[in-house]
């Protein structure tokens, strides 16, 4: 392709809004273009990108025996309400009433659809198991749409649903696709690794993310070197202790005037953060909760939805303390049914032997010390629900497990009956009997990969994509067109490079520096540059600049297809599958 005729608008400034790499590289380098707030247009250059990252992605899932479908992304309200989806999904959901009045969603996932549309055509266990899959935008009305791609409000993704007749089935297929994605995530380039995960609004009995390691990641993971445990932090358990004063306390209330923070108390009452444990109220489908953790910790509110068995958990605002009877900084256990009742208590595994310690009195600028657990308070759920910590011990071998930044580009499920059940989905085992299908689902943020591949491969120049996912193979530069000799060379180059199977960006520009050639080849990120110029003239040789490494070596016209072979040959065997399927 003449870069001369291809649409390749790169920019030499940051864009405003633009917070972090990825968003800054794709948007300069001609990648995409903002439409609105999370809305994006693929330009060339990232349409092209995308097309090899969804044949990678095609590839996998063909092979572990997935079969491609469409469906549509407008969809009727009726069927997301036969599962109670309708309300719970929110207001992330796109929706919007056709000119009859009837309602309709665009579709942040299929499970509805898909369930359907087979329950309507598969009626026997011979028809399975069944695998079906789909790349197609989806909408989700992200209340802070950022960092580019990465947090969009219309993204392109693949999801397959697959459907057995029992549960062993279902872990066979779920297996099969655990290996597909770890194919598809090596292939692409990706430094990646997979965790246990929350099932969250999709449902199921199991799931992992695929994660891509980054330091812009919204999502933390824990990770332990020594034994491979990793879970993302609203799962993921750890080992660590507290020691409380092993003499007995008489219950006290003390003035603590304007201090409400964990940190302003222990420096009040001069006693370490861990001596505290704070109570969060929040509101639920079923009611009041208090939430009680350490001190030191933050509640994880996904850990709290498991520990209840409620699909909503909402921390209530600072104004309705008030309308509850309850001083706003200084809630705690003790008393509080009397004052809030219903309300159900659950405390972190690790405070049950919390003794002589501190607590909101329930009552404005007063704290008590001296609390004990059994004594002065019980709960009624004791779960894990407060947050993993750098360096805690790992909960399998003892070991510190490490926090690390992720961008999530991949998840999938054991669904189980859940779809299947609500929207009466069965077929006829082989005794005659209607069972429902235990379904799996799994979703990759197609999109989202691009913009995780450029955070991992950047520099202060531009970005350097692994060559799986890369626009181009080669850029071929022409630094100065004038130059009849040089100008010669590039279009043979240019021709024998074609002919020759490698995917070409010719730079044949008349109109730009050889600085601007240089400065827009860096940005853009094509794995590898061909340089026509000066070096050429002194040795009858091209350059070739490996982009990201810094790389140079020259290479007679006689020697460069074998030398491109060999180099294409060895990146493409850094990205080959893990599993043979």
């Amino acid at each position: 392709m003449r870069q001369s005729k291809f649409y390749v608008p790169t920019l030499k400034e940051n864009p405003a809004e633009a917070e972090v790499q990825s968003h800054r590289l794709l948007i300069r380098a001609g990648y995409i273009r903002k439409v609105a707030a999370g809305v994006y247009t693929f330009l060339p250059l990232g349409k092209r990108s995308l097309q090899k990252i969804e044949n990678i992605v095609r590839e996998e899932m063909n092979r572990f025996g997935a079969q491609e479908i469409l469906m549509p992304a407008l969809q009727p309200k009726e069927l997301w309400e036969k599962t109670g989806r309708w309300d719970a999904y929110g207001p992330m959901m796109m929706k919007l009433k056709d000119r009859k009045g009837r309602d309709f969603a665009l579709g942040p996932t299929h499970e509805e659809l898909i369930t359907t549309l087979v329950s309507l055509d598969v009626r026997s266990y011979k028809e399975l198991p069944l695998n079906l899959y789909q790349i197609q935008p989806k909408f989700r009305d992200e209340p802070r749409p950022r960092f580019g791609l990465i947090r969009a409000r219309e993204f392109i993704m693949k999801d397959a649903y697959s459907f057995d007749v029992d549960e062993d089935g279902l872990k066979e297929s779920y297996e099969k696709m655990r290996k597909a994605y770890n194919n598809v995530f090596r292939r692409v380039g990706l430094k990646f690794i997979a965790v246990k995960a929350h099932t969250g609004l999709i449902g199921g009995s199991d799931s992992e993310e695929f994660m891509a390691l980054a330091e812009i990641g919204e999502d933390s993971i824990f990770v332990c070197s020594n034994c491979g445990y990793a879970a993302n932090r609203e799962l993921a358990k750890s080992k660590f202790t507290y020691k409380w004063p092993e003499e007995d306390r008489a219950l006290t209330k003390m003035h603590t005037p304007a201090r409400m923070s964990v940190n302003d108390v222990a420096q009040f009452l001069s006693v370490p953060e861990t001596m505290l444990i704070k109570t969060m109220i929040y509101r639920t489908e079923k009611g009041y909760v208090a939430a009680v953790i350490p001190g030191d910790r933050e509640a994880v509110e996904t850990k709290i939805q498991t520990a209840l068995g409620v699909n909503n958990v909402e921390l209530i605002n600072p104004d309705d303390f008030e309308k509850l009877g309850l001083p706003f900084g200084y809630v705690g256990p003790v008393g509080l049914k009397e004052i809030l009742p219903g309300v159900v208590i659950v405390i972190d595994e690790r405070i049950v032997d919390f003794k002589n310690g501190v607590t909101g009195a329930n009552e404005k600028d007063y704290h008590l010390t001296g609390v004990t657990y059994g004594r002065d308070f019980v709960a009624d759920i004791v779960a894990d629900i407060a947050e993993a910590k750098d360096e805690d011990a790992c909960p399998n071998c003892g070991e510190a497990i490490k926090e690390e930044k992720a961008i999530e580009v991949g998840h999938i499920f054991q669904l189980g009956t859940k779809y299947s059940e609500s929207l009466d989905a069965c077929f006829l085992n082989e005794k005659g009997e209607r069972k429902p299908f235990f379904m799996g689902c799994y979703g990759i943020g197609v999109s989202r990969i691009l913009s995780a591949a450029v955070e991992q491969n950047n520099d202060d120049r531009g970005m350097f994509l692994p060559l799986p996912i890369a626009p181009f193979e080669l850029h071929l530069l022409l630094l100065n067109p004038a130059d009849k000799l040089l100008k010669n060379t590039a279009e043979n180059l240019y021709e024998l490079l074609s002919n020759n199977g490698f995917e070409v960006l010719y730079d044949d520009r008349e109109d730009v520096t050889p600085g601007v050639k240089f400065s827009d080849a860096d940005l853009i990120g094509i794995p590898l540059q061909i340089i026509v110029g000066k070096k050429f003239l002194e040795e009858s040789k091209v350059e070739i600049k490996i982009r990201s490494t810094g790389e140079r070596v020259l290479v007679s016209t006689e020697n460069l297809i074998e030398y491109l072979n060999d180099w294409k040959n060895n990146e493409y065997s850094k990205f080959s599958a893990v599993y043979e399927g």
